[in-house]
C-alpha cells in the first residue's frame, strides 16, 4: 500500500512534512478511497493532533472555514491547491441531527475515524509510512462494492441526517461500477428518514446536485425513490420515470419534475422553497416546466424566435432538457443564416411614438415587442417594412394584452 506515496504531489507532500514536523498528520477521507481504486482524486483532507491556530500559525495563508470544528482551510498560491486540516475529534451527541453538541479535540486518529459516516471513507494514510490504517474493514468493503457505516449503522443515521443522502452518493463509483447498501445500513435508513427534515435545504439541494453529476444519476435517484428520500427530500411533488439526464443539475432537477401538474411558476417556487435555489435557478425551472414538446416545431418563424430570444445557456438548457429531440431541435436551428438585421429591433420607442402619437406606457411597449417579433420571424431589414405592419392591426382600439412580444416558444 505504500505505493499511495508515490501519488503525492511536490505540494502535497511540503503540507504534510509541515504539518509533521510539529505534530502527527494523516491523509483522510476521499483521497485515501479513490486512490485505492485507482482514481486520481484532486482533493485532499489531512487530520491532526495539531490545534486549529497551531495549523494556522504553520502556513501563510490560511482560511478558518470550521475553525469551531476544528477545519482550516490551507492554500498554496504555487500550485493553486488547497487542503482541508481538521484537528482530530472527539464527538458526542448530535443534538440537531446535523452537528455535535460539543466538540472534543483529541489524539487518537482510530478514535476520530470512528466517528465517520461509512467505512470506505473511515480510512487513512500515514504519509511517513505509507501504512494504510483500516480498522473498519474500509477496503474489503471497496473491493466488495459495498457501503456500510461505521459501527451501529441506526446511530451514525441518527447523529447526521445527510447521511442518507451520502449513502446514495457513494453507491455511484462512476466506471467501476454501482455499490450496494449493506443490510442494517438499509434499515437505518428506512427508520430514520424523519432525519432529512433537520438537514439544511441548502445542503439537500448541494448533496442532490452532486447525484445528478454522477455517471450513474438514474440508477440512483430512481433507488432514492424507492426507499422514500425523494418524497420526504421534496414532499408533494410528483416525480418523472427518468429515461436521460444531463450534465447540468438544475436540468435534471426539472426533468425530474416533468410530470408534476404545476405551473411553471408554481413548481419553481416550490423547489425554491425545498431547496433554496439560487433565483437563476429557479427562472430555469419556471422556463423549462413549462416547455411542450409540440413547442420544438420546426417552422422557420420558431427557429428564428429561438435564435433571437435566447441566450445560448437558455438553447443548450432547452436541449439538454428534451433530450435527443432538443438535440435535433438545436441542430437544426443552428443551420440558420444570420438575420438580415440582426437581432436587435429596427423600431425605438421614440420613433414609434413620433409615428403613432403614443405616450410612454404599456401599449407603446407591447406594440413595439410586437413590432419586433413580427421583425424577427419574418426577417425583415429596413424600418419602413417594420413600420407597414402597423396597417394591419388596429393599434389604436385594440388590447395590448393580444400582441405577443419576441419570446420563445
Amino acid at each position: 500500500m505504500g505505493g499511495l506515496l508515490s501519488q503525492l504531489a511536490a505540494s502535497d507532500r511540503r503540507v504534510l512534512e509541515q504539518l509533521s514536523e510539529h505534530g502527527e498528520a494523516w491523509i483522510v477521507g476521499g483521497w485515501v478511497r479513490d486512490s485505492l481504486q485507482g482514481l486520481n482524486p484532486k482533493e485532499m483532507d489531512i487530520a491532526t493532533n495539531l490545534h486549529p491556530d497551531v495549523v494556522i500559525d504553520l502556513f501563510d495563508k490560511t482560511v478558518p472555514v470550521g475553525a469551531a470544528f476544528g477545519t482550516i482551510l490551507v492554500l498554496d498560491e504555487d500550485s493553486e491547491k488547497s487542503w482541508e486540516v481538521t484537528t482530530l475529534r472527539s464527538e458526542g451527541t448530535y443534538g440537531d441531527g446535523r452537528r455535535p453538541d460539543k466538540v472534543e479535540f483529541g489524539e487518537d486518529i482510530i478514535e476520530d475515524l470512528a466517528r465517520r459516516d461509512f467505512t470506505i471513507n473511515a480510512m487513512a494514510l500515514d504519509p511517513k509510512t505509507g501504512e494504510i490504517i483500516d480498522e473498519f474493514g474500509g477496503l474489503d468493503d471497496l473491493n466488495a462494492g459495498i457501503i456500510r457505516a461505521v459501527g451501529n449503522a441506526h446511530e451514525r443515521i441518527s447523529e447526521d441526517g445527510l447521511r442518507i443522502m451520502r449513502t446514495f452518493r457513494f453507491l455511484d463509483s462512476g466506471e467501476l461500477g454501482f455499490r450496494q447498501i449493506d443490510e442494517n445500513l438499509q434499515a437505518a435508513i428506512t427508520d430514520n428518514l424523519h432525519m432529512l427534515g433537520r438537514v439544511s435545504s441548502e445542503r439537500k439541494w448541494a448533496e442532490l446536485s452532486r447525484i445528478f453529476q454522477g455517471k450513474k444519476n438514474i440508477q440512483v435517484v430512481e433507488l432514492m425513490k424507492h426507499f422514500g428520500v425523494l418524497t420526504q427530500i421534496l414532499p408533494g411533488t410528483n416525480f418523472s420515470t427518468v429515461e436521460y439526464f444531463s450534465e447540468s443539475p438544475v436540468v435534471n432537477l426539472a426533468i425530474l419534475c416533468s410530470m408534476d401538474s404545476r405551473s411553471g411558476t408554481s413548481l419553481a417556487d416550490h423547489l425554491q422553497q425545498a431547496l433554496r435555489l439560487s433565483n437563476e435557478e429557479s427562472s430555469t425551472i419556471r422556463f423549462l416546466h413549462d416547455l411542450q414538446i409540440e413547442d420544438l416545431s420546426h417552422e422557420m418563424n420558431s427557429f428564428r424566435r429561438f435564435n433571437a430570444a435566447l441566450s445560448d445557456s437558455m438553447k443548450k438548457d432547452v436541449m439538454a432538457y428534451f433530450g435527443q429531440k432538443g438535440e435535433e431541435f438545436l441542430e437544426a436551428s443552428s443551420k440558420l443564416e444570420p438575420l438580415n438585421a440582426g437581432n436587435k429591433p429596427l423600431i425605438d420607442g421614440e420613433k414609434l411614438m413620433r409615428v403613432t402619437g403614443l405616450q410612454p406606457g404599456i401599449r407603446l411597449g407591447r406594440l413595439k415587442g410586437w413590432l419586433h417579433r413580427r421583425q424577427i420571424e419574418e426577417n425583415l431589414s429596413d424600418a419602413d417594412e417594420v413600420l407597414s405592419l402597423l396597417k394591419t392591426i388596429d393599434w389604436e382600439s385594440e388590447e395590448p394584452d393580444s400582441w405577443p412580444s419576441l419570446a420563445w416558444p
